[in-house]
């Protein structure tokens, strides 16, 4: 705000101080949001670190337990195992609400199966190829839980990040302006005060004089 710009008013003064209460009291809100959203993302980041874990070692447990299926049943069979399977995941995404953050609510289905449900029945089954196709499904589910929490917690700091800034610009660069605003109409009122009551004392000691 150019201080040249500021009607030195006594209604510019009114409106001001308006203007500061207004922005102070969201400020405050801001600021409690902030910290409320730095909160639920180090909740979120406490369980994105247990699903990262999860999702390696998962992983490491998948490629493992294939490797020895290609071994021991070779990898026709196992292909063969995999392209027996009719029902493939379900996914269903929803939406939930974080201190005013949107952010994904995945529901999955079909994703774990009993062995008949894999398609390839228990004749064409082994023990290796069923931990194999356990370990994967296992694997699928640690991917769509990882998803639905790396993507709550990046949207969570994309808000914390854009209500720093909104916090910021109050408190550096909008409630200090209002401030000197309404402290230059102030000192312009008094001013003006005071050059009245002298042109009134000059006045009236004109008026004794005669």
């Amino acid at each position: 705000m150019a201080l040249k710009d500021v009607k030195p008013t006594r209604s510019e003064l009114i409106n001001l101080k308006k203007k500061i209460k207004l922005s102070e009291r969201g400020y405050n809100i801001l600021k409690m949001k902030r910290d409320g959203l730095i909160l639920e993302f180090f909740k979120v980041l406490e369980e994105a670190k247990k699903s990262r874990g999860a999702l390696a070692e998962g992983y490491e447990h998948a490629t493992k337990t294939i490797a020895v299926a290609n071994t021991v049943e070779g990898s026709i069979r196992v292909k063969a195992a995999a392209m027996a399977v009719k029902e493939n995941p379900q996914i269903s995404l929803k939406e939930k609400n974080i201190m005013g953050v949107v952010v994904p609510d995945i529901e999955a289905s079909s994703v774990i199966k009993t062995v008949t449900g894999r398609g390839y029945g228990i004749l064409g089954s082994s023990a290796v190829i069923d931990e194999t196709a356990t370990a994967f499904e296992e694997l699928v589910e640690a991917i769509i839980e990882a998803a639905e929490i790396e993507t709550t917690m990046k949207r969570l700091l994309d808000e914390i990040e854009s209500t720093k800034r909104r916090v910021n610009a109050l408190e550096f660069k909008v409630i200090p302006e209002l401030c000197e605003g309404r402290d230059f109409i102030k000192m312009r009122l008094d001013e003006m005060e005071r050059d009245e009551i002298v042109r009134l004392k000059k006045i009236r000691a004109k008026a004794q004089a005669k």
